[in-house]
């Protein structure tokens, strides 16, 4: 992620004083169903802490129901619990005591051995009433009693009507897809109902009901819910509903309207019964997959009856055609039957049954070590984790945004993509030819749209919507490495997310659960702390902010104006006040941890100290505590054996605090964990990210990515504050003509030459300038070599031509060049000094066009970070990089495509020739080429010794060159050199020529490399 990137999007945001915590455009983050009035939950029956929980017994069809629970912190019932009682038609309830508990635990069971303990996990149930239907929790009476009171509701006076006058609501279901409809109401001049109001009935296919009495009103205010926390309240307007018969349908009432199921016959058609049912074991889990059933209105989601082991029958709910059972006894059998349910409560039939034997459980990753080979060997392969391949279902998850995002629609959760998912598609990765593969970072996040990795929270834990049973990220690591790939982790330096960093400091931020906030600020509750995975079963969250707010100052709170009212509205119109959200300049975060000022110029010294957004809550990285909060972090994961770290916004950090203080300790932990050999190779690469076509980063040395190469040239001060700005004045007065020189990238004529790092600071570059000018290889190829000379070793800058920012001369879509343009690119990536990079799903074009980033203003599958499981299911092996020995399904499609063919080749090609991976190369001599160059490599302790003559697109006359035999390693073609000259014809847009001296013995040239291609021939 760039701060470019990051620059665009907060243009979005105002940027407030300290007398305002944030603006109404930031808001527009939050959920866009949100009850208006709503009133703070009572979660407490009246006059005792009792629970009354009602269980939904149509979809189960037992003789006998009974509860089976503990309240909070106490013992459990005895087995098999306690008897419910019916309540009304398909429903039981029981009433419990709780005493002092704020909650219970519960399961239920049929008294015979059969049970629903919410797969295994048990439902955590609060106060009052609760309801459980097929796995969802609700909370309002399905039996229909009516709670009354509540907060009062602003509107219009009422008007009279007749005593005994009622109204009928009915509420169209097919456009929100919820599992429990709830009205929350205050007839016109009276009270609301108690949160979330009163439980909607079935009324027929696509519709709710509820019939209210009004006494003297003339109607009511309404808002709807699904008990969960989701709202429709008209974008915050409410609905005004009159007495007798309306319809609320896609945010439109309609009055004194007819029955809208009049005359409709009941839905009692059953769906299909699921097909193809398969249950497949990995150590202890079980992965079960059927195709989806249908049905003449809808399937709603599907139950499971799992059999085998010691712990009875279990039944099991849910809402897709994957389910991962996890955590069951090693070396058992279980059968699995599925059958669906529809809106009505029918249910089909059941599956057939599927069998699987579980085995051992798996042992603790062992530890990894890193491979630490020469980082130029390896083409990278770029991926967002939580968007490349879904290995485990049971980690998905869809955050705040879901809904708004307009994800859930798309049944695509943004954390979908997973560690598991990566190891099962390694061979794909390796049959592209790819030997490292960059990763998004993998540090527990915290915000509303955090799939990325780029809002860490704690960064000593790995995200867990990242891991699985058997699949950690030890163990990712682990398995790349015995493929022979490596990992490289990004990382984030600069900035902790809107909450702080776990470990360091997290702020508390005023809120108040009132009647305009209760909707979003979560219930504090005791043990329960969140890590992105867990599920609360009391809200039917994973996201939770209950412990990050308080209505009452804690001690040691220097935000400004604390909790008062500012002149500031919400989207909603709800007041904004002083110290809610994060803000460098309210005194929220203390100054020896963040920084205190908003970035006013990019190109200034404030671009390294200040804040890039609103949530990316900058580190005074100047400071000891936070310098080895971070080193301590990041060591754990070298101590796992990544073999590189991809530093995110490294620009915004200043150099001397990267040469001082990060990139040593990156040094001497790798040589201490690996030893001064692997040490060399640790593959760090900084996003330096700047956008001009100039040399020089609009005149500014300080931002200019090759900068960051290079050490310090004169002494500072020892405090870290002064020598930044120190540092920052003395190279910008030198300037762009005073900056250091290297010839480490170019041959002298003809010579390799031992290249001087001595200067080197331990931090390589992303090719901005190549990367902008890619709308264009001639351009990207003009502009990389200009760069080179003030860089201290572009043999390793990492090549890409788009990424998860950013496409060509600062383009907001991914490259949308053709399919010809990218084998050219590819054509001159592969073959021209750095490191060639891929982002995901270029090989076949993936998402063309599409817009990078929208942020939750538009659904993923529409943008640049779509979800590329579809593409790649089915079988692969990888015999070998770029050979694929087996595939099937749409992953072998995909290897047919044209550009898949055209990575796989240049991967040959780039291995087998020593000169293209870590040679030095020159122009000079080179005549007529647009894109044609020489490369060498030569090292006196292996013997090697590999020249090779390369020309993209253009023909080319070579000229100076040693005499001797030339083989191509794209035609095959052998060309005999006697007078230093050799010609080649154009070989045309995207394919290319890499002629190589053969020298014999290991030398030799190796001939023509793999098999001709659609643009390689």
């Amino acid at each position: 992620m760039t701060g470019r990137a990051r620059h665009r999007r907060r243009s979005t945001v105002a940027v407030l004083t300290a007398a305002a915590a944030l603006t109404a455009g930031l808001l527009s983050s939050a959920p866009l169903d949100t009850a208006a009035t709503a009133a703070t939950t009572a979660s407490t029956a009246t006059g005792s802490n009792t629970a009354t929980v009602f269980y939904y017994t149509k979809t189960h069809n037992w003789s006998t129901y009974n509860l089976h629970w503990a309240p909070d912190g106490g013992s459990w019932t005895a087995t098999p619990g306690t008897a419910m009682q019916a309540a009304c038609t398909d429903w039981v309830k029981k009433t419990v005591d709780l005493g002092s508990a704020s909650g219970l635990q519960a399961t239920f069971n049929n008294g015979a051995g059969t049970w629903d303990s919410n797969g295994g996990k048990n439902y955590a149930l609060g106060t009052g009433t609760v309801v459980v239907k097929d796995g969802v929790i609700a909370h309002s009476d399905p039996c229909g009693a009516d709670n009354g009171g509540g907060s009062a509701s602003p509107g219009p006076a009422p008007s009279q009507s007749p005593a005994g006058a009622s109204t009928t609501v009915y509420y169209y279901t097919k456009s929100r897809n919820w599992s429990a409809y709830d009205l929350h109401y205050a007839p016109n001049g009276g009270t609301w109902t108690t949160v979330p109001g009163v439980a909607m009935e079935a009324a027929c296919t696509d519709w709710v009901k509820k019939t209210v009495a009004l006494g003297t009103a003339n109607g009511l205010a309404a808002t709807f819910n699904n008990g969960a926390g989701a709202w429709d309240n008209n974008n915050g307007n409410n609905y005004v509903v009159p007495a007798g018969i309306s319809t609320v349908q896609n945010s439109t009432v309609t009055a004194n309207t007819a029955d809208p199921c009049a005359g409709v016959k009941p839905d009692t058609t059953a769906p299909s019964v699921p097909g193809s049912v398969n249950a497949s074991a990995t150590d202890t889990s079980i992965v079960l997959t059927w195709e989806p059933s249908t049905d003449d209105t809808r399937v709603t989601g599907y139950q499971m009856t799992r059999t085998g082991g010691t712990k009875g029958t279990s039944v099991i709910n849910a809402g897709s055609t994957v389910y991962s059972d996890t955590g069951l006894e090693p070396r058992t059998v279980y059968t699995y039957t599925v059958k669906a349910l529809d809106a009505a409560g029918n249910v089909s039939a059941a599956s057939a049954a599927a069998v699987a034997t579980t085995g051992d459980a798996p042992p603790p990753a062992k530890a990894g070590e890193m491979i630490g080979t020469d980082p130029r060997k390896d083409p990278i392969y770029f991926v967002l984790t939580a968007r490349f391949y879904d290995g485990d279902t049971s980690n998905d998850r869809g955050g705040s945004q879901n809904v708004a995002s307009g994800n859930a629609a798309n049944n695509d959760p943004m954390f979908r993509g997973d560690f598991k998912g990566l190891v099962q598609k390694l061979d794909y990765i390796k049959g592209l030819g790819f030997s490292a593969i960059w990763i998004t970072p993998v540090v527990l996040n915290r915000s509303d749209y955090d799939y990325h990795g780029y809002h860490g929270y704690d960064f000593y834990k790995v995200d867990p919507r990242l891991e699985s049973a058997g699949a950690s990220y030890q163990d990712l690591i682990n398995a790349a490495h015995a493929k022979g790939v490596k990992i490289y982790q990004d990382v984030v330096y600069n900035h902790s997310s809107r909450w702080g960093a776990k470990g360091l400091f997290v702020p508390t931020v005023y809120g108040v659960r009132d009647s305009q906030w209760s909707w979003y600020y979560d219930d504090k509750e005791a043990g329960f702390e969140y890590d992105g995975l867990t599920i609360d079963p009391k809200t039917g969250k994973s996201y939770y902010n209950g412990d990050l707010w308080s209505s009452t100052q804690p001690a040691g709170q220097t935000c400004v104006g604390w909790g008062t009212p500012t002149q500031y509205k919400s989207p909603e119109g709800y007041t904004i006040y002083n110290c809610q959200w994060p803000n460098p300049t309210s005194g929220m975060f203390p100054s020896k941890y963040y920084h205190q000022c908003w970035i006013g110029n990019w190109e200034g010294e404030d671009s390294r100290s200040c804040w890039l957004a609103d949530d990316l809550a900058d580190f005074n990285t100047e400071n000891a505590e936070v310098q080895n909060y971070l080193i301590g972090a990041y060591n754990k994961y070298i101590d796992m054996g990544v073999d590189g770290f991809r530093v995110d916004t490294a620009v915004h950090v200043p150099r001397v605090t990267w040469n001082r203080r990060f990139l040593p300790a990156i040094q001497q932990r790798v040589t201490q964990d690996w030893g001064p050999a692997k040490a060399q190779n640790f593959f760090v690469f900084g996003e330096v990210a700047a956008f001009v076509n100039d040399k020089w980063n609009r005149g500014s040395v300080n931002h200019s990515a090759q900068f960051y190469t290079w050490k310090e040239r004169t002494d500072y001060t020892s405090n870290d504050v002064q020598a930044a700005l120190d540092q920052y004045t003395y190279e910008e007065q030198l300037g762009t003509g005073n900056q250091p020189t290297s010839t480490n990238a170019f041959l002298d004529g003809n010579t390799y030459h031992a290249p001087d790092h001595s200067k080197f600071s331990g931090m390589n570059i992303i090719d901005m300038r190549m990367h902008m000018n890619f709308g264009d290889a001639h351009n990207a190829f003009n502009n990389g070599k200009d760069s080179d000379d003030s860089t201290n070793d572009a043999t390793y800058n990492v090549v890409y031509v788009d990424s998860h920012d950013y496409g060509p001369n600062k383009s907001s879509v991914r490259y949308t060049g053709g399919t010809d343009a990218w084998a050219e690119d590819m054509a001159l990536m592969w073959t021209f000094r750095g490191i060639p990079t891929l982002y995901y799903g270029s090989e076949i074009e993936f998402q063309a066009g599409k817009q990078i980033d929208c942020g939750p203003s538009c659904p993923l599958a529409t943008t640049g970070r779509a979800y590329y499981g579809d593409h790649v299911e089915g079988s692969v092996t990888a015999s070998d990089f770029s050979v694929v020995s087996s595939a099937s399904g749409a992953v072998a499609t995909t290897l047919q495509q044209p550009l898949v063919k055209q990575v796989q080749r240049l991967n040959q090609i780039r291995r087998a020739v020593p000169a293209l991976q870590m040679g030095q190369y020159s122009t000079e001599g080179v005549n007529g080429g647009g894109m044609s160059f020489k490369r060498r490599y030569s090292d006196a302790t292996s013997g090697v010794d590999s020249f090779a003559l390369v020309s993209v697109t253009d023909g080319a006359t070579f000229t100076g060159i040693p005499n001797g035999t030339y083989q191509d390693a794209v035609s095959g073609d052998v060309k005999v050199v006697a007078d230093g000259t050799l010609a080649i014809a154009a070989p045309g847009k995207g394919n290319l020529r890499v002629y190589v001296l053969d020298r014999g013995g290991k030398n030799a040239a190796p001939g023509k490399i793999g098999t001709d291609g659609p643009y390689l021939k």
